[in-house]
């Protein structure tokens, strides 16, 4: 880094809840020098977030700005935050086509790095929107077009979602693969203690799922899936890792199953390696999009076979020989005969494999400073307002 001051970065995030996109950039707080970077957050929420105090308790700040229906009303409140808090070097928006506005802002207040970063591949979405979603997608990417200085993509499918024009007609755009902790994969934990604080005989067949409870994570058809599973397998039981608006919704499709005493929703966790490691005998992860998911990559690292979307980009398949790829319209029946088929799969080692991979996070991390100290360094829009001290 230049001089002896730490850059500073402020990301843009919706909450810092635990989700894809916030449990790494957690990741990148743990793992980074502070000495080098200064990492501080601004969300869209008055609620506190799951990981907000740790984040103030690592030395970092945490900003606000409620969520509002007027974009020039947040566009004008980030600008006057942006002007009001000392010299920002990168604002690195994570709020996909939202981050137009988010990097206009940051470009009137004169931050010279204006990053935005694409984490999912919502092609299917865009595709069906309606006029007036269509107009907002056409308007919000003119504006990172104009005014991101580079652009970073979870995948390559991501990346084409957000940043649909030539590389000559805009930003540049890079890949950059989210990466994991891979040290709580290191060691096993005792299997048997791990399933019995869950309530999980020691030799049940426990398909597990890590997701937050949305329509895009496809639970009904893990549901259905698992009840096919059940007629081969009586004593399975499924863990479901994560929370959210759907909860409700599962809770009465279970029921309607019969399989309330074998679904287990364990609900938001900090220890989901160990749970994937001493609970799980088969990962399923159907998702109708994704960018590259965290908990597919985790589910490796711990070894696990893993029945997997066919939608969710090839990235992320770090050891490939634990994968079985489905379409996530195909029938409960299909999944249900890839998830036990699995079962019977050779142990791999996935914890070296993912160690040893650009998804790990200590080279994630080093890779995020390099696009930082690259992008600070390359030219610029000319016209952009000179990044200067406190205004």
């Amino acid at each position: 880094m230049n001089g002896s001051n730490p850059m500073r970065v402020l990301h843009v995030v919706g909450a810092m809840n635990r989700g894809g996109i916030e449990t790494w950039l957690m990741h990148v707080l743990r793992h980074t020098d502070r000495a080098r970077v200064q990492h501080e957050f601004m969300v869209h929420t008055a609620n506190l977030g799951a990981y907000d105090h740790e984040i103030v308790s690592r030395g970092s700040r945490l900003h606000r700005i409620e969520s509002t229906r007027n974009p020039a009303a947040y566009a004008a409140a980030l600008h006057r935050h942006l002007r009001s808090h000392g010299r920002y070097d990168v604002v690195h928006s994570h709020v996909h086509h939202f981050s137009g506005l988010v990097l206009t802002a940051a470009y009137l207040a004169g931050v010279g790095t204006r990053i935005a970063h694409s984490h999912s591949d919502t092609s299917s979405v865009q595709a069906t929107a309606g006029l007036g979603r269509r107009a907002y997608l056409r308007a919000t990417e003119s504006l990172i077009r104009r005014f991101a200085t580079s652009g970073l993509a979870a995948s390559s499918k991501a990346g084409a979602a957000l940043f649909r024009w030539p590389e000559s007609a805009g930003c540049a755009w890079r890949v950059l693969h989210y990466g994991v902790d891979v040290e709580p994969f290191r060691t096993r934990p005792d299997s048997d203690r791990v399933r019995r604080e869950l309530g999980i005989p020691p030799h049940a067949l426990v398909v597990g799922h890590v997701g937050n409870l949305l329509p895009v994570k496809n639970h009904r058809l893990l549901i259905e899936t698992f009840a096919e599973i059940g007629r081969q397998a009586p004593a399975a039981m499924l863990l479901m890792i994560g929370t959210g608006p759907l909860k409700t919704d599962l809770e009465a499709q279970v029921a309607a199953l019969g399989l309330t005493s074998r679904v287990i929703f364990a609900g938001a966790r900090s220890d989901v390696p160990t749970l994937l490691m001493g609970a799980i005998d088969v990962f399923m992860f159907p998702s109708l999009w994704e960018g590259l998911p965290l908990a597919a990559v985790e589910a490796q690292a711990a070894g696990l076979p893993i029945a997997l979307s066919d939608r969710v980009s090839e990235e992320a398949d770090v050891v490939p020989e634990l994968i079985r790829r489905l379409s996530p319209t195909a029938s409960p029946q299909d999944w249900a005969q890839a998830c036990l088929e699995l079962t019977n799969a050779r142990a791999v080692d996935g914890y070296t494999r993912v160690a040893e991979s650009d998804l790990n996070i200590v080279r994630c991390v080093d890779a995020l400073e390099r696009v930082y100290e690259s992008s600070r360094s390359a030219p610029h829009w000319a016209g952009a307002p000179a990044q200067t001290g406190v205004n």
